[in-house]
């Protein structure tokens, strides 16, 4: 187990290295950084002097494995627009972020789940493609506009739930709900591929010859070794989910991770974005690693 824990992390280490080296590279890409920082209007000294405050007149490597050293420490570097650590501006909105990624992998579970499962009992039948057709839909519908649609329908016609901010968890039930939308066909899919896989097994049979009820069957014994790809793919739906709620925090006025980058974005302050994809990408591989782990404890074969 050990062994197989060392695996994984030295992966998890090569993924993270990658990340850091292209959010750096994409940011120099994307222009000179001096000249977004100094605005239009700014004159050549005006630049040449935001180029030496900010560390920019030095080589490209030098500034890269300088960025890597402090993040490795924990220091993200400071926001040019917001005037202060990155590392403080994260943690303060982190927690909307996650809130928002949490609820909407529940929604996805409580609804996949039984879907699947039922979906496996009855395959072939009426409710079977039902599901299938809800699992399609639900794939090919863009978040931004189910969020308009869930804000007009519930919050301005109904008047049921607040459609943007964060004081209560009901500001946080539409944005979930949008977010679970991109979830459920994949979860979906597979608790009913691995429950019908399941059910044809030998060991189903025997527990069937045994006299065992049909709950107990399908809960304790199927359930558990189809189980096994869902918690992965759950764990990656996450990490999706996190890393995809900037839309979904913008559509909701949620000033989460994802509403601080596409702020960040607009206004040049490239320390920002990349700090957050940087810890979008290790919560992303810490996610990946834990689903391993879980699987691996599932299923005794996969740590070899």
């Amino acid at each position: 187990m050990l062994q197989f824990l060392f695996r994984r992390l030295i992966v998890a280490l090569l993924v993270a290295a990658t990340v850091m080296t292209l959010a750096f590279i994409l940011t120099r890409l994307s222009g000179d950084l001096a000249i977004s920082i100094a605005g239009p209007n700014a004159t050549a000294a005006d630049i040449e002097a935001v180029r030496k405050a900010y560390g920019l007149d030095r080589p490209v490597l030098s500034q890269f494995f300088d960025w890597v050293g402090r993040a490795a420490t924990g220091d993200l570097g400071n926001s040019y627009f917001f005037q202060t650590r990155v590392s403080t501006l994260i943690a303060e909105r982190m927690p909307v972020t996650l809130t928002l990624g949490l609820t909407g992998l529940s929604i996805a579970l409580l609804v996949s789940l039984p879907m699947g499962i039922l979906a496996a009992v009855r395959e072939n039948t009426g409710f079977d493609r039902a599901v299938q057709m809800v699992a399609l839909i639900g794939q090919a519908m863009p978040s931004f506009w189910l969020g308009l649609l869930l804000m007009i329908l519930f919050g301005l016609t109904l008047g049921w739930l607040p459609i943007s901010g964060t004081g209560s968890w009901e500001h946080f039930v539409m944005p979930g709900i949008v977010l679970a939308f991109s979830a459920i066909p994949a979860l979906t899919r597979l608790t009913r591929a691995g429950m019908i896989q399941a059910m044809g097994s030998d060991y189903i049979r025997t527990a069937r010859a045994k006299g065992l009820s049909r709950a107990s069957i399908l809960l304790k014994h199927a359930l558990r070794n189809a189980a096994i790809p869902v918690v992965a793919i759950a764990a990656v739906q996450l990490g999706f989910m996190l890393g995809g709620s900037i839309v979904i925090e913008q559509v909701f006025a949620l000033h989460g991770v994802g509403f601080l980058a596409w702020e960040s974005i607009a206004k040049n302050d490239f320390p920002v974005v990349q700090a957050v994809v940087l810890v979008l990408a290790v919560i992303y591989v810490a996610l990946t690693m834990v689903s391993d782990l879980m699987n691996a404890v599932l299923d005794p074969r996969l740590r070899a």
